[in-house]
C-alpha cells in the first residue's frame, strides 16, 4: 500500500523531507547530525548500516514487482561477451562468432514465452527477467520486447559499470549493491530457469541454482541449458557422476535444449513434479 492510500493524523515521510529542506540555514541545521536519517545518504553508507541496505535491497525491487503485478518470471542466464549476430565479425574468438546464434535462440524464447504469456495471465506470469546486460541477457529483454510485453533487468554495480540494456522495461530496471540479495530476486519468482553459454558469472548461477535443486531447497522447476555441444565442451558430467561427486539422479535436473521451440514444449511438459526434492547424500 503507498502512502497515497494510507490515511493516518501523523505526517508522511515525503512531507518531512520536503519541510526539512526549507528550514533556517544555521551551523546547527547545516551540520550532518541535523539531516532526516533516512535521507541522509552517507549516514546509510556507514559500516553499521549495512543490514539495513541489505533489507532495502530486497524490499525494493520486491515491492515494485508486486506492484506491477508479476506473480511468476522466466530466468535467463548467459554470456555477455556473445554479440549481436550482426556484430559477429567482431568477436574476439571463432567459438564466440558460432555462438551468436545463441543470442538468437535466446531472443526468439524469450519472445514466445512472453506471447504466452500476455495471452494467458495479461503478461503477469512468466515474466522473462535476466542480468539487465549486454549479450545473452540483451536478446533476451528484445525478444520480451518484441513481444510487446514487459522484462526485468537486474544490473549489479561493477567497475566496468555498463547501463542497462535498451530492451529492459524501465520501471523493471534494478540496480544492485549486493550479489546475493540480486540472486534472491532471480530465484524467488522462478517457475523455470534456462542457461545459454557463458563464463564465470554463468557458471556462478548456473551450480548455485542447480544446488538450490539438487538439496531441495528450491522446488524442481524446468531446468534448461541451451547449446548442449558447449555444456558438454566445458563440463564433463558424467565423470562427476562416475567420481561419485553427484548422484546419477542429479543429472535428471536439467535437460539440454537447442532451440527455442524445443525449450518451449519441454516449459509445458517437464517430467519432474514441481516439489522440493528429497535430500540423500
Amino acid at each position: 500500500m503507498t502512502d497515497a492510500h494510507r490515511q493516518h493524523p501523523l505526517p508522511h515521510a515525503r512531507e518531512d523531507r520536503q519541510t526539512a529542506r526549507t528550514v533556517p540555514d544555521t551551523p546547527q541545521t547545516r551540520n550532518p547530525a541535523y539531516r532526516l536519517a533516512f535521507v541522509d545518504e552517507d549516514f546509510l553508507c556507514r559500516e553499521e548500516l549495512r543490514p539495513v541496505r541489505l533489507q532495502l535491497e530486497l524490499l525494493k525491487p520486491a515491492l515494485l514487482m508486486d506492484e506491477a503485478e508479476i506473480t511468476s518470471t522466466v530466468v535467463l542466464f548467459g554470456g555477455a561477451r556473445i554479440p549481436r549476430p550482426e556484430n559477429r565479425a567482431d568477436a574476439r574468438t571463432q567459438t564466440l562468432r558460432d555462438l551468436t546464434a545463441q543470442y538468437d535462440e535466446a531472443r526468439a524464447f524469450a519472445r514466445l514465452v512472453t506471447e504466452q504469456s500476455m495471452v494467458t495471465s495479461g503478461g503477469r506470469e512468466n515474466v522473462i527477467v535476466t542480468g539487465g546486460g549486454p549479450g545473452v541477457m540483451e536478446a533476451g529483454n528484445r525478444g520480451a520486447m518484441d513481444a510487446g510485453g514487459r522484462s526485468i533487468g537486474l544490473n549489479i554495480v561493477l567497475p566496468h559499470e555498463q547501463a542497462p540494456n535498451e530492451f529492459v522495461t524501465p520501471d523493471l530496471s534494478f540496480n544492485f549493491h549486493y550479489f546475493a540479495i540480486r540472486k534472491m530476486h532471480f530465484l524467488v519468482r522462478a517457475a523455470a530457469i534456462c542457461v545459454f553459454p557463458g563464463g564465470f558469472g554463468t557458471l556462478d548461477e548456473l551450480f548455485e541454482a542447480l544446488t538450490l535443486i539438487q538439496t531441495g531447497r528450491m522446488e524442481r522447476v524446468p531446468f534448461l541449458l541451451f547449446g548442449e555441444s558447449f555444456w558438454r565442451s566445458i563440463i564433463n558430467w558424467d565423470a562427476l557422476q562416475e567420481a561419485g561427486t553427484i548422484g546419477p539422479d542429479d543429472l535428471e535436473l536439467f535437460r539440454f535444449v537447442d532451440t527455442a521451440e524445443d525449450a518451449l514444449a519441454l516449459l509445458k511438459d517437464w517430467p519432474h513434479p514441481r516439489t522440493r526434492r528429497e535430500w540423500h547424500r
